[in-house]
């Protein structure tokens, strides 16, 4: 837990008690600070004691410091929360727990790492990259830990953030030493009005640089390109481009699954990424590169880079290789919530027996036709599964399978028919939904969670070894 013993005389609300706003309510009960705390459910406002209020019209905003507010409650769009707009009104700012870190650790590195895919990836690639090396390191925001519950970690460590476009509107205070775009596509447009808001919420991890900042920009999509240019005019950062599209002049970039690194002008082979097998696919190239040029731009050598590189596990849920039987690999790809998640995992393999469906976000798979090809047969599961059977029509064979373990069952039959038919073809099932879960699991990792055990007691029971 981080200490925030500067804040001991303060008095803050907390509204929202999810992970980080109980990990706030700790930190700052722990430092001696006044502290109360609001969530509209009342049984969550009940386990948080004697900090919850009775009702929101208990405020006493003439004492308050700042609002700890929880990213995921609107506090604009599309409808503002009362306390949100009682506290504007007041003049009282509203901050996530990202920015109590950012003010109780100003002797620490700060990498934060945005982007509407890979950003989960990267940031995990970034952290496992540092802490090979050898330096004091801990990961959290968005992904996993929240920021108030991270290691207190010595001066000169690195604390390596993921941040979501909900919590760059709320860390005023974040000045970061490196900050990474990964890529911009259309996401959370409900919360930021349409995509031009939600690109201005991205750009505001580049808001406030560190002294001597670096600014790890991918540039492979339009949207990115423009965040590039505007960081480029507003001063404060050092530019580093990155691009899997070709080569980067005076960054780092990708070309035919090999890394390059053109910081000081000419171009350096740095690895083949075919030596990482779980960065499969240009997206995950993407994230290869980001990570390198930001651990870099931190002071971590080459080697140290290189070796941390290689020896990446990888991440649950994201191309998550699960097990290999019977010629068949089994990959994991349940945190693919939406069409462009899922376009990366197509893309990375070829002969795939595809499992997808769940509860359907705007537009469905039809940007995904052109992939459509590379599928063997898809099964389909959950609210989305009428709506995908008219997309696909007569593209791919398909069958309706209602659970997901029914569709595993019938696409591992499938898969394991098919290697045995064609030698050496390793065909791939994948879970790769592009919907969210909830219509059928409480979450992306539940749902990930179930194909993975689903597939280790199949294995198990064959006999095998995942």
């Amino acid at each position: 837990m981080i200490p925030l013993t500067a804040f001991k005389d303060g008095h803050y609300l907390i509204v929202g008690l999810g992970k980080s706003g109980k990990g706030a309510l700790r930190a700052l009960a722990a430092a001696g600070a006044t502290v109360s705390a609001w969530d509209d459910k009342p049984d969550t406002r009940a386990a948080a004691g004697t900090a919850a209020l009775s009702s929101p019209g208990d405020i006493d905003w003439s004492r308050l410091d700042a609002v700890i507010w929880s990213p995921g409650i609107p506090h604009t769009l599309p409808q503002p929360h009362p306390i949100a707009e009682a506290a504007r009104a007041h003049g009282v700012p509203l901050i996530c727990d990202v920015d109590l870190l950012a003010r109780a650790k100003p002797d620490c590195i700060f990498i934060g790492i945005t982007g509407t895919n890979g950003k989960s990836t990267a940031t995990s690639l970034v952290a496992h990259i540092v802490e090979k090396s050898g330096r004091p390191c801990a990961a959290g925001g968005n992904l996993g830990t929240p920021a108030l519950d991270l290691a207190d970690l010595p001066a000169g460590g690195i604390y390596v953030l993921e941040l979501s476009s909900y919590q760059l509107e709320l860390v005023p205070s974040l000045r970061p030493n490196v900050a990474v775009h990964l890529n911009i596509s259309p996401d959370h447009i409900e919360r930021h009005g349409n995509l031009d808001g939600y690109i201005a919420a991205k750009k505001r991890l580049f808001a406030n640089p560190a002294p001597n900042a670096t600014a790890v920009v991918v540039t492979d999509d339009a949207d990115s390109r423009g965040i590039a240019a505007s960081v480029g005019k507003r001063g404060g950062w050092h530019l580093l481009p990155v691009s899997t599209e070709g080569a980067a002049a005076n960054g780092v970039y990708t070309q035919g699954g090999h890394l390059f690194d053109a910081t000081e002008g000419a171009a350096e082979h740095i690895l083949n990424l075919a030596e990482v097998p779980v960065l499969t696919g240009r997206h995950n190239h993407q994230n290869a590169a980001a990570a390198y040029a930001a651990v870099r731009a931190a002071g971590i050598p080459v080697n140290d880079a290189v070796a941390g590189l290689r020896t990446y596990p990888g991440l649950a849920h994201r191309q998550e290789r699960v097990g290999e039987f019977r010629g068949v690999l089994y990959v994991n790809d349940s945190k693919a919530t939406n069409a462009d998640a899922t376009e990366k995992a197509l893309i990375a393999y070829d002969t795939l027996f595809w499992v997808l469906g769940g509860l359907p976000k705007a537009g469905g798979i039809a940007p995904l036709k052109k992939l459509f090809p590379r599928i063997v047969r898809g099964y389909l599961i959950g609210q989305a599964a009428e709506a995908f059977a008219r997309t696909i029509g007569d593209a791919f064979p398909f069958a309706q399978c209602g659970t997901l373990d029914v569709a595993l069952e019938r696409a591992a039959q499938d898969a394991e028919a098919f290697a045995a038919g064609h030698p050496g073809s390793r065909p791939v099932v994948m879970l790769s939904p592009a919907c969210a879960s909830w219509d059928q699991f409480a979450s992306f990792e539940a749902r990930g969670d179930a194909f993975r055990e689903m597939i280790r007691r199949r294995i198990a029971a064959e006999g095998g070894a995942s």
